[in-house]
């Protein structure tokens, strides 16, 4: 019975978005408050019909339910319960339903904290949220439905992708569909203020939350999926330009140009139909990899192998909805409102340029990642775009865009100083000269645009740095009056300067570990050993270890330098009893900022006794690269917290347009 209401609840949510977008769009047109009010109570309704109905599926696999076809192909009772939770959204009817309760949510959250809007806007807003909740719905329930029951119920399911059985990717597709789906809000706010006419410093002031919260979603989201790919996957890399990797990268760079575009829009009134564009935009690149993902079109570990029809379906979806939007925003450009005027150096050109340096590395993406499917499709030619493609158009983009980043906040708004703001940054061009001369004298091999990548790093870091302590007057005003500024500063600022700080230390772990990486492989038996950089590797021993789901040979591999022991590590070689596939469980020893990756491979059997292939990694600085975009999402919560930030700010409402 569970699995029926879970059912009805799905569609009576379908039922509740219908009558949301109904009555929202007949309050606006009627100036009702009452039928406005109905509506956000449809939008909270529907949400809490979607939770629901993902409980129920939850349940199902808790409590193996083989009689739910979702469950019967993506779970097994020997999984541990983690991964039973986890297959909830494992599977392409898990994960849309996980979309929509997103979708609803983000929706149900619009109407609770959106009481800052006008009328007119807030009423359209919610009826647009509605308008993209009934879609997605009722794919869900039509095309996808995850709890649909089997005639034949089978005594034992056929499990989850063993790939997938893992901590981190079992948080990962929470963090990154509420990033994803965040854009959704951007996406009705500005169809809203289209609609309406109505596209102003109010509005972006009301925009920016929204963006930063998805943004830094989205931001953990990524960051969990690169740190499961390089720990999991066991090939020693954390991002392969993978076309579902880019999927999810898009939507980010789109919501970072949105961020910076939304300011100038704010504080100067200028940019606004560009501002409009980027939330348009934002959203549909999150539809956009959706619909890559679960087409079918891709090959990939993470991508959902699925129906080309239910693909069909979502790129009918993704052209509508989108298509729409852009016509309305095609229809109302004319109208909009210019803004003031300002010099060739001033703090709004940085930020322009900002967005052109954004835009044209999304453009680079989007085309490395579509060529390839466009080429098979008209050719029938299978090709694929990797990393040198990317290293050549996308990494001098994102220099450029470095260089610029310090430099803009310290810029004044409409007519800058740029010889001022060259003096105030000398300190941090001494640090990244330096920091490069010096990563030159002590590196081996020498690598000129290396050492450059790491000042660059470098850069950013002091740079950040040298804002904050413009802010303050550090070391030009009294203790007392820097302590007072200090603690006044606003959060957005001390987000802003996290976020910076957070690119730079990416770059420099990135720049270090993808140019000075060593890897070794060899057949070793019990005993046996090899060089890895500075370090020893042995391998004590292999042992058969029995898992809850699994089979595997775990190994005992110690690691010493010098002959002295600096950690021990237990990599396995797991088999998975249920599907009968194969994956590695890597030994990580962390060394600071770097890591020694080890992977226990097959077995090999050459000589009198047993031998196993084992590879092993020096990644120097490797955990900078995590550590950084986590200092970037702890930026975007910060700045959230700002009272100026804050989805409720502002509680002065404004007469009904």
């Amino acid at each position: 019975m569970i699995v029926e209401a879970g059912a009805f609840a799905l569609i009576l949510a379908l039922a509740l978005s219908i009558a949301q977008v109904v009555l929202s769009a007949a309050g606006r047109i009627r100036r009702s408050a009452p039928l406005a009010g109905a509506g956000e109570g449809a939008a909270l309704a529907a949400f809490a019909a979607v939770a629901m109905a993902f409980a129920a599926l939850m349940h199902a696999f808790v409590v193996s339910d083989f009689s739910v076809a979702n469950v019967a192909a993506n779970s097994h009772t020997a999984k541990p319960l983690l991964y039973r939770v986890a297959g909830t959204w494992g599977s392409h009817e898990g994960s849309m339903l996980l979309w929509c309760l997103a979708l609803t949510g983000f929706g149900a959250a619009a109407v609770g904290l959106g009481g800052s809007l006008p009328r007119g806007l807030r009423a359209l807003t919610v009826a647009t949220q509605g308008v993209l909740g009934t879609v997605f719905l009722a794919y869900t329930v039509l095309a996808s439905n995850p709890l649909v029951r089997v005639l034949t119920p089978p005594v034992e399911g056929r499990s989850l992708n063993p790939l997938l059985q893992d901590p981190a990717l079992a948080i990962h597709p929470p963090f990154l569909y509420a990033g994803y789906v965040g854009m959704s809000v951007v996406f009705s706010l500005a169809v809203a203020a289209l609609i309406e006419g109505r596209i102003d410093a109010a509005w972006s002031r009301w925009v920016r939350p929204w963006a930063l919260a998805a943004w830094s979603l989205l931001t953990v989201g990524i960051t969990l999926g690169a740190f499961w790919a390089y720990y999991e996957l066991g090939w020693g890399g954390w991002w392969f330009w993978d076309p579902v990797e880019n999927a999810s990268f898009m939507p980010w760079l789109v919501a970072t140009a949105l961020l910076h575009s939304a300011v100038v829009t704010e504080k100067r009134g200028a940019l606004a139909g560009w501002t409009v564009f980027l939330a348009l935009s934002a959203f549909t690149f999150s539809m956009l990899g959706a619909f890559l993902v679960r087409s079918g079109v891709l090959t990939s570990v993470h991508a959902f192998a699925v129906d080309p029809k239910r693909g069909v379906l979502l790129l009918i979806i993704l052209g509508v909805t989108s298509g729409l939007a852009f016509t309305l925003f095609a229809w109302r450009a004319p109208s909009l409102g210019q803004g003031g005027l300002f010099a060739p150096i001033s703090r709004e050109s940085a930020l322009v340029l900002n967005n052109i340096l954004l835009a044209a590395a999304t453009a680079t993406v989007l085309l490395g990642t579509l060529y390839p499917l466009i080429r098979e499709a008209m050719s029938g030619e299978s090709i694929s775009v990797g990393p040198p493609y990317f290293n050549l158009t996308f990494t001098p983009l994102m220099a450029a865009l470095a260089v610029l980043l310090p430099a803009g906040p310290l810029l004044a708004w409409k007519r800058g100083d740029a010889r001022g703001v060259a003096q105030r940054l000398w300190a941090a061009v001494l640090v990244a000269v330096a920091l490069a001369l010096l990563v030159v004298a002590i590196t081996s091999p020498h690598k000129a645009f290396a050492a450059a990548g790491v000042g660059l790093g470098g850069w950013l870091v002091v740079g950040a740095l040298v804002e904050l302590l413009e802010r303050t007057r550090a070391f030009r005003a009294p203790a007392a009056e820097t302590w007072h500024r200090l603690t006044g500063l606003p959060r957005g600022a001390w987000g802003m300067t996290f976020a910076h700080l957070g690119l730079g230390v990416f770059i420099m772990g990135a720049v270090f570990e993808t140019s000075w990486k060593v890897e070794a492989a060899e057949t070793l038996p019990r005993g046996g050993g090899l060089d890895i950089g500075a370090y020893h590797v042995t391998l004590d021993d292999v042992r058969p270890v029995a898992g809850p789901n699994y089979d595997a040979d775990r190994g005992t591999i110690s690691v010493t330098r010098a002959g002295k022991p600096v950690c021990q590590v237990a990599p396995e070689r797991r088999l998975y009893t249920v599907g009968g596939e194969t994956t590695s469980e890597v030994g990580l020893c962390y060394r600071g900022a770097s890591h020694i990756y080890i992977v226990l491979g097959e077995r090999r059997d050459s000589g009198a006794q047993p031998a196993w292939l084992v590879r092993a990694y020096w990644n120097p600085w490797a955990s900078l690269i995590f550590l950084g975009p986590v200092i970037m999402a702890l930026g975007g919560l910060i700045s959230l917290s700002d009272r100026r930030l804050r989805l409720g700010v502002g509680r002065r409402r404004e007469p009904a347009a």
